[in-house]
């Protein structure tokens, strides 16, 4: 597969039940500051940045990048949910079956216990599945993130390696589209 990051982003905005999945705007700029100063939202993704460090350095518009998808709720982003590349150079495994990419997402405190998470995480694995068919996609948590684990089995990831990196025991599971229909 070649990399079609820049080719197919951004797409016209998803719309879910409740939300609109999209590519950042400025409008966005304290939606993403609030979310990596958040020490609630970054406790398991090494800790809140300072607030007035976030201020002074982030860009006009964060998250500007292909596959980085700003969910918004009611017209405001509640959170974002990401498919990076896989980084060779992180820690963990290196197994070519679990994709080249890799999903992420943080959702700002008020909005965690309402399925949103869900919701927005499946709309972009459907988008992605459509965009690149047949091809994994990898997520890698804390094992002590009992939500974050519950989720990506949820979402359909199943578990194919535990190890341990950032001093602590990770879960990487993976998640392959449904075959076509035919």
């Amino acid at each position: 597969m070649t990399d079609t990051a820049s080719a197919d982003w951004p797409p016209a905005p998803i719309r879910t039940g409740r939300l609109v999945l999209r590519a950042a705007e400025g409008r966005d700029r304290a939606g993403f500051i609030a979310l990596f100063a958040s020490p609630e939202v970054t406790a398991y993704t090494g800790g809140p940045r300072p607030r007035e460090e976030l201020e002074r350095t982030a860009p006009a518009v964060p998250g500007q990048r292909p596959r980085c998808f700003v969910a918004e709720l009611d017209g405001v982003m509640a959170g974002m949910v990401t498919l990076d590349e896989r980084d060779p150079e992180r820690p963990g495994p290196a197994r070519p079956d679990a994709g080249r990419v890799e999903l992420g997402y943080l959702f700002l405190p008020h909005a965690w216990g309402h399925g949103y998470a869900a919701e927005a995480c499946a709309a972009v694995l459907g988008w992605y599945a459509a965009a690149h068919p047949g091809e994994p996609v990898a997520l890698c948590t804390r094992t002590d993130n009992s939500r974050a684990l519950r989720l990506a089995v949820k979402l359909g990831f199943t578990e194919v390696e535990r190890f341990a990196a950032y001093g602590a025991e990770q879960w990487l599971g993976v998640w392959r589209p449904a075959p076509p229909a035919g």
